[in-house]
């Protein structure tokens, strides 16, 4: 990467970093300014940020940041309320997210039918998972019932691991039709591996971390200035040791930020908060590269249908299904609502798009096309919405 790159990017967080309160407050949140400022410099813009990463790089720096962000996330989640209110995650990670993917299909029928269904399914799962970094005003919201923050979180912490033994089983299979009769035991033995492997891994690894950092804080053996980065390569470890073992690393992450924090440590948060502004920042700088690189890259595919499709996938693909299995519940209409709607799609959905692309699929160029459209509907609507649907959430 360039020294000019370098310069724009450390010098727009520099500013965000030092206006942060004032912009946190404001109904632009810090996805869309950095998409805004990415594209009016980059590629198809002034051209003073030009990047040509791989789309590797671009994969690699989404996934850090979003496991950071799982894990912080799930560490500071208030573990009484989510076991108390477990029900409402549940029904929508295992009945709501399907159904949103079964949606997604038919919409995909209807307005994209030069996509072989497969494809099509393909690009719905990837647009299930909603994202926790896009979703933080949301779910750190304390004016919003905890119940309804635990539920947001939990989902968003594991229906991105859910729905990856779901896009690569279908992968293949677009490539080579011949496979669909070997989908079934394909997707059940992934989703064995993914969501197995993820678990024990983010078990096994927060619990022995915990060990180690009690050793280290009796004894005194860390520096002030390394507490920074503590969770950061815990976060990491979870998510790579579990890649590498063949689970999935994002609920790694999740599980064994939530282990992290179920150890209540007395030295838990000071070690939470400098994670958390790292994991922002990448995050920050994941939306300033999409906006640079990406959104741009796709806009030649662009057609009304994608327009609608990306519509309907952030409202009645999500939104109906929601309403759905919260049926019966103790919440109020506006509740569930809100809870459909704040399903934003982001880091998860930018991984998988990538994925997509790297496959070479006859109908991937549409299916990217779709899914930034979709991500970039996603941060503009979710972003402006935050503040002043949490305010109308809180009015009787």
């Amino acid at each position: 990467m360039s020294y000019q790159n370098l310069t724009v990017i450390f010098a727009v967080v520099f500013l965000y970093s030092v206006m942060s309160r004032r912009l946190e407050q404001k109904p632009i949140n810090g996805a869309l300014l950095f998409c805004i400022i990415g594209f009016l410099l980059g590629n198809d813009g002034l051209e003073w940020f030009q990047v040509k990463l791989t789309n590797e790089s671009i994969k690699t720096l989404a996934e850090l940041a979003l496991a950071i962000v799982l894990f912080t996330d799930a560490a500071k989640a208030n573990l009484k309320v989510l076991a108390t209110n477990i029900d409402l995650p549940r029904r929508l990670l295992l009945v709501g997210l399907p159904l949103t993917i079964i949606f997604g299909i038919g919409a995909g029928m209807a307005l994209l039918p030069q996509l072989p269904v497969i494809e099509i399914a393909i690009l719905a799962a990837l647009l299930a998972p909603t994202d926790a970094a896009l979703g933080k005003a949301v779910v750190t919201d304390p004016s919003v019932p905890a119940k309804i923050r635990g539920t947001l979180n939990a989902e968003s912490g594991l229906n991105d691991g859910i729905c990856v033994p779901i896009v690569f089983s279908l992968l293949p299979i677009a490539a080579d039709p011949s496979l669909i009769s070997n989908l079934n035991q394909m997707a059940a033995q992934l989703l064995a591996e993914q969501i197995g492997l993820g678990v024990l891994v983010g078990i096994g690894i927060a619990i022995l971390a915990g060990q180690i950092i009690d050793y280290s804080f009796q004894t005194k053996e860390q520096s002030k200035t390394w507490e920074q980065v503590t969770v950061v390569a815990l976060a990491i470890c979870c998510f790579s040791i579990a890649q590498l073992a063949g689970g999935s690393g994002f609920i790694a992450a999740f599980v064994g930020g939530i282990v992290f924090g179920w150890l209540e440590k007395p030295y838990k948060e000071q070690l939470l908060d400098s994670a958390e502004g790292i994991g922002d920042s990448l995050s920050l700088m994941t939306w300033l590269i999409f906006g640079a690189a990406i959104i741009g890259s796709v806009l030649h595919e662009f057609t009304w249908e994608i327009l609608a499709y990306s519509i309907l996938s952030l409202t009645v693909v999500r939104i109906l299904p929601v309403y759905f299995v919260l049926r019966g519940e103790p919440l109020s209409t506006k509740e569930k609502l809100f809870i459909g709607w704040f399903g934003p799609r982001g880091l998860a959905s930018i991984v998988f798009a990538i994925i997509v692309l790297d496959a070479n699929l006859p109908g991937s160029s549409i299916i990217a096309s779709t899914a930034v459209t979709t991500i970039g509907l996603s941060v503009i609507l979710h972003g402006l919405t935050a503040h002043s649907f949490i305010k109308a959430l809180k009015k009787k």
